[in-house]
């Protein structure tokens, strides 16, 4: 059992509040166009940030709680490049204005820290209290993948999200941006600006990927302090990644299946791990070593498989994949 004391965790989460911190000032100070040695510069900063923490907690708390954060590091790592399908999606969706848009995501990241530090206090204490929340997180993570799998070809539908419904409902929206404001006046009325919709339709994605990320992560590690680590350093990065790698991800047309196998092996190991407790000791386990394996070795299958079909068929496109099929368009059959 990994002990954490009071002052680490305020001293880890001072350094990421200090971080967003920084983002959030330069966001604010110079809104501009992030261009591609800045979105390098950020992107290797980060990671190097995220390797250092992992190298020096390796050394205070052991080879084996190492191992299982810079698992649950890559693990979510692969899941935030879904993230960044989503996000292009949603910005160009709502043509947000490109020196903008470090604003928006450094705030979206900020939403989703919070949701997921929600998210792991309530697993961290779900787990702690029932055994079979293991066999429940194990089961989600198998039908999340299903679903991607069935989906992997298709793009989730921003407008016909709850989230942004309800916002569209509750405030009056401008055509137009104003600046860098969600809310403006028009003819005298206090509207909200399209800017607005963009942070709740981030807002409603983040809550959507944290029901997944978060239990994909306790099923490499059980420790609260790790999963939170893991999550936050890497949404950290994603900012920065999302500059980088934007006009990249159409390359990548196989992530979304890979992210699919991914999520099942995670769920059958947390399902096995509820086995070897509640059922029988006999039954087998798959260690974290093992885990992190697979899960790099998927992740290079699908990165080489991608560029390869790319390179032989250019008009090959990816998609970020959806958890449910898409609406037929107005003019399309159903």
């Amino acid at each position: 059992m990994l002990e954490v004391s009071g002052l680490a965790w305020a001293g880890t989460i001072a350094v990421i509040i200090a971080l967003l911190a920084l983002d959030l000032a330069v966001a604010a100070w110079r809104p501009h166009r992030v261009g591609f040695k800045e979105a390098v510069a950020w992107s290797v900063f980060y990671i190097l940030v995220a390797v250092a923490f992992g190298v020096v907690f390796t050394v205070v708390a052991g080879g084996e709680f190492g191992t299982e954060y810079f698992a649950g590091y890559i693990v979510e790592k692969s899941l935030s490049v879904d993230n960044l399908f989503v996000f292009v999606i949603i910005m160009s969706t709502f043509a947000v204005p490109e020196e903008h848009q470090h604003k928006v995501l450094t705030f979206g990241i900020v939403l989703a820290l919070v949701m997921r530090a929600i998210f792991i206090l309530l697993g961290a204490a779900l787990l702690n209290l029932f055994s079979f929340m293991f066999l429940i997180f194990g089961l989600l993570l198998m039908f999340t993948a299903v679903q991607l799998f069935r989906h992997r070809d298709e793009e989730p539908d921003i407008e016909d999200n709850a989230v942004v419904k309800v916002a569209r409902k509750a405030f009056p929206v401008s055509d137009e941006y104003d600046g860098g404001k969600l809310f403006t006046k028009v003819t005298g009325k206090r509207v909200a600006t399209p800017l607005f919709l963009v942070l709740v339709a981030i807002g409603g994605i983040d809550l959507l990927f944290a029901l997944d990320s978060i239990p994909a992560v306790f099923g490499v590690t059980e420790e609260a302090y790790i999963v939170f680590t893991a999550n936050a350093f890497a949404l950290l990065g994603l900012r920065a990644l999302y500059f980088l790698v934007k006009g990249l991800l159409d390359r990548l047309v196989y992530l979304s299946t890979g992210l699919a196998i991914i999520l099942a092996f995670i769920g059958v190991k947390l399902v096995l791990h509820w086995a070897h407790v509640d059922i029988n000791p006999s039954v087998p386990e798959i260690s974290t070593p093992v885990s992190l394996m697979v899960i790099i070795g998927i992740l290079v299958v699908v990165t080489v498989a991608s560029l390869v079909k790319t390179r032989n068929d250019p008009a090959a496109k990816a998609k970020p994949g959806s958890l449910r099929a898409s609406k037929p368009r107005e003019g399309e059959q159903g």
